[in-house]
C-alpha cells in the first residue's frame, strides 16, 4: 500500500500496544515501524529496473524481518527511553509495527516475499495500492483517538475501531474477488473453450470496481465488473501478446524474470528503436481516461541500437494518464 497507509496502520498498531502508557508516542513510534520496510526503496538505484521490481517488497517484507529487526528496535527504544515501558511492549509494538506491513502489502497486485527466502510472492491481489476507502475511514478513527487522554477507554475503542474496519475492508475485497471469479467460471460458454486462464483485479482507489482479464494463447481479453452494476461493461479491450518478438533479444532481456513479476501478463509493443513491455496486472488507461487512451498503465522501456543490442531499461509509466485522467466518469463508472 502507500505510505501514508502504512503510516497509519503502524500508528494504529502502536498506539494498540503502548498507547496506554506512551500516549501519543506509541502512535508515532508505530508509525516509524511501519515505513521500515519500505526503506528498501533507497537501495533500488543500485539495480535495473527489472530487478529492482524483484528487489522491492523482499526480505524487508518478510517474516524473518520483522523477526529479526522487531527486537532490535524494542531493545534499543527500551534502552533510550530509559525503561518507561516494559521491553516486552517494546518489542511487541516493534515486530507487530513491521510486520502488518508486508501483511498488509500482501492483499494488494504486487504482494510481499513474507517466506522469504522462498522466492514466491504472496498475492491476494483484492485491494489496490491507494484505495481511499479503507485509509481514510481508517485515518479519522487514528485521529480522533489521538485527541483523547491516554487513560481514556474510548480513545482505546476509537482505535480499535479503525483496526476492525481496515480488517474487514480487506476481508470484504477477498469475498468480492472470489464473487466475481465464481460469476466467471458459472458463466463459461463454448466460446471461451481456449480460454487458459482468468484473473480478477482491483481497479484504482475501491474494492468495487475489478478488472477481468481472459488468456488464450495470443490474446488477453480485458473487461471491468461493477460490484453495483455487475451487467455493464463499457470498457473492454483484446490486447495481442506478441511475446514472440521477445526471442530476439534472447540473453539480453530475461524473460523468466518479466514472466515471474508479471506472473505472465504482459503484452509487448515494438517502435523504432524500443520495446515496451507493459505489464497488465494494474489494468489499462481505458476505464481511466473514458476510453481515450487504452494501453497498460505501467511496464518497462527497453531501448536498442540498429543492431538490437539493448542500451537502455527504464520504468515505464502513462504519461498520458495525468493528461486525459477522467475522474469524474472514473467515478461514476463506479458508484452510478
Amino acid at each position: 500500500m502507500d505510505s501514508i497507509t502504512q503510516i497509519v496502520l503502524g500508528a494504529a498498531v502502536g498506539e494498540a500496544v503502548a498507547g496506554k502508557e506512551l500516549g501519543n508516542k506509541a502512535a508515532f513510534w508505530g508509525a516509524v515501524a511501519g515505513t521500515i520496510p519500505d526503506l528498501d526503496v533507497l537501495f533500488m538505484g543500485f539495480f535495473n529496473p527489472i530487478d529492482a521490481s524483484l528487489f522491492h517488497r523482499g526480505f524487508s517484507h518478510s517474516f524473518l524481518f520483522a523477526c529479526i529487526l522487531g527486537p532490535i528496535m524494542g531493545i534499543t527504544l527500551h534502552r533510550i527511553s530509559k525503561r518507561k515501558i516494559s521491553l516486552k511492549s517494546w518489542i511487541l509494538l516493534f515486530f507487530l509495527g513491521i510486520l502488518t506491513h508486508p501483511i498488509l502489502d500482501m492483499f494488494t497486485t504486487y504482494g510481499t516475499e513474507f517466506l522469504w527466502p522462498f522466492p514466491n510472492r504472496i498475492a491476494f491481489n483484492t485491494v489496490f495500492v491507494i484505495d481511499p476507502l479503507y485509509t481514510i475511514p481508517f485515518l479519522t478513527c487514528l485521529i480522533l483517538a489521538l485527541r483523547l487522554p491516554k487513560s481514556s477507554n474510548k480513545r482505546f475503542h476509537l482505535n480499535l475501531a479503525g483496526i476492525v474496519y481496515s480488517t474487514i475492508y480487506l476481508l470484504l475485497g477477498v469475498v468480492l474477488k472470489l464473487s466475481i471469479l465464481a460469476i466467471e467460471n458459472n458463466n463459461s460458454t463454448s466460446n471461451e473453450l481456449f480460454i487458459e486462464r482468468t484473473s480478477v483485479s482491483p481497479m484504482p482507489l475501491t474494492i468495487f470496481y475489478w478488472m477481468k482479464i481472459k488468456e488464450d494463447e495470443d490474446n488477453f481479453y480485458v473487461s471491468h465488473s461493477n460490484i453495483f452494476h455487475p451487467e455493464r461493461n463499457k470498457f473492454s479491450d483484446t490486447l495481442r501478446k506478441n511475446h514472440d518478438f521477445l526471442n530476439r533479444f534472447d540473453g539480453q532481456i530475461d524473460v523468466k524474470k518479466i514472466d515471474f513479476i508479471t506472473k505472465g501478463y504482459f503484452t509487448l509493443e515494438k517502435s523504432i528503436g524500443n520495446i515496451q513491455i507493459h505489464d497488465l496486472r494494474f489494468g489499462t488507461l481505458n476505464p481511466l481516461t473514458d476510453g481515450k487512451v487504452k494501453h497498460p498503465l505501467m511496464g518497462y522501456y527497453f531501448q536498442f541500437d540498429q543492431n538490437e543490442n539493448i542500451t537502455k531499461i527504464e520504468k515505464l509509466r502513462a504519461q498520458e494518464l495525468s493528461q486525459y485522467l477522467d475522474f469524474k466518469n472514473y467515478i461514476y463508472q463506479i458508484f452510478n
